[in-house]
């Protein structure tokens, strides 16, 4: 069967046909020219679910079979970020189960490598008074991280976003955590579209406030700072910010509707990766990274390029909800034998928005296994009332 009865947004039905092809796999793990980070997500047991909102219970073999899938393809895995949930749905503790579970996992792999986030979710908001409270569960995680062999990503902070006053108040926190840190770390600049307890984030309210600050902190830590992923979705904010960094500091692009462009530069500068869709297009990013570092620009353009309106679909607003549109696709190519999550955040899309996700990712070339992908939309959809 190569078709499925889809909803369209003016409430009708329609009979849709696959018309793409599977991406190949590499032979062997490829080499990029480029940093490549995937975040990655977990897994859900649904099997073993009691308090799918407060204690979501994780399918730990499934979760690690997919950092193998990210290894295969060449990727480092950025661990326990904001793809994984975090603060939305996987504490602090289940975070810890996941560090510990993918550093182990990591050592059993010829070649693979990944980096852990740091931040202060297991400190509420709320309960947050002073910068020394912040900086105290700081240091509890990248400590943690530390102690089991990590790198650290030092996440945003909804607390410190909370009970900063300026700029000053953060380069004085993340002074003191980089400079206790062993190994160098990549800061994360996470907009508000994809949290919005983060708005301010830096100490001010304008992008020109914020990168002052942003460089001024880098400059002051330069010898602890491996460079700085930027999630704004503004690829003329990422250029201004990337060419104003040091010599050697290194960014990452988190913006996951210009991240082809921005990779690929513009023959003075380009940006390396860390990012939320490669969880979900890793064969094509994969063989477009791969292709890239070959030289051969125009495989990297005709492999990614079609990614990225389907990238735009998943993380349209409300962003933070991006999430669901990564782990469906893990679904529909198997990598996984159910679609729910933890929190129950497969709610937070509506099947409209699944559908067209699953035209964009054939037209893409992600459903790697037509037939299945075919099946499970088929089912998804006959739940929400379209047979």
């Amino acid at each position: 069967m190569t078709h499925v009865k889809l909803p369209k947004a003016d409430g009708t039905v329609e009979t849709y046909s696959l018309t793409g092809t599977p991406t190949e796999r590499p032979a062997a793990v490829p080499t990029f020219n480029r940093i490549a980070y995937a975040a990655a997500h977990v897994v859900s047991d649904p099997k073993r679910e009691l308090d799918p909102w407060n204690r979501p219970a994780i399918d730990w073999k499934a979760t690690m079979a997919f950092r193998h899938h990210l290894w295969s393809l060449g990727f480092q895995i950025a661990e326990a970020m904001d793809t994984a949930q975090r603060g939305m749905g996987l504490d602090w503790a289940g975070a810890q189960e996941l560090i510990r579970q993918s550093l182990a996992e990591a050592k059993t792999v010829e070649g693979a490598d990944l980096a852990c986030g740091a931040g202060t979710d297991h400190l509420s908001p709320a309960d947050t008074k002073t910068l020394d409270d912040v900086i105290r569960a700081y240091e509890t995680q990248v400590s943690f991280i530390e102690k089991h062999g990590g790198r650290t990503i030092m996440m945003a902070s909804r607390a410190l976003a909370r009970v900063a006053r300026s700029g000053d108040d953060y380069a004085a926190v993340y002074g003191r955590i980089l400079g206790q840190t062993k190994d160098k770390v990549v800061l994360h600049w996470l907009g508000d579209m994809f949290d919005p307890q983060l708005a301010g984030y830096w100490g001010g309210d304008s992008f020109e406030t914020a990168l002052e600050t942003v460089l001024s902190i880098i400059a002051d830590n330069r010898s602890k700072v491996e460079g700085i992923k930027i999630s704004l979705l503004d690829n003329a904010k990422e250029i201004e910010l990337r060419k104003r960094l040091p010599d050697g500091v290194l960014c990452f692009t988190g913006d996951d509707f210009n991240y082809a462009e921005l990779i690929e530069g513009d023959g003075e500068r380009h940006s390396h990766a860390l990012l939320g869709i490669f969880d979900a297009v890793a064969p094509q990013a994969s063989k477009a990274l791969a292709a890239l570092a070959g030289g051969d620009t125009a495989t990297f353009r005709s492999v990614i390029e079609p990614t990225v309106p389907l990238s735009r679909k998943i993380f349209e607003a409300p962003t933070q909800y991006y999430k669901a549109g990564v782990v469906f696709l893990a679904w529909l190519n198997g990598h996984q034998d159910h679609f729910t999550m933890p929190a129950g955040m497969q709610s937070a899309r509506g099947i409209n928005h699944y559908a067209d996700i699953f035209r964009l990712a054939d037209r893409a070339n992600v459903l790697d296994k037509p037939d299945l992908a075919i099946r499970r939309m088929s089912s998804l959809a006959a739940l929400h009332g379209v047979e």
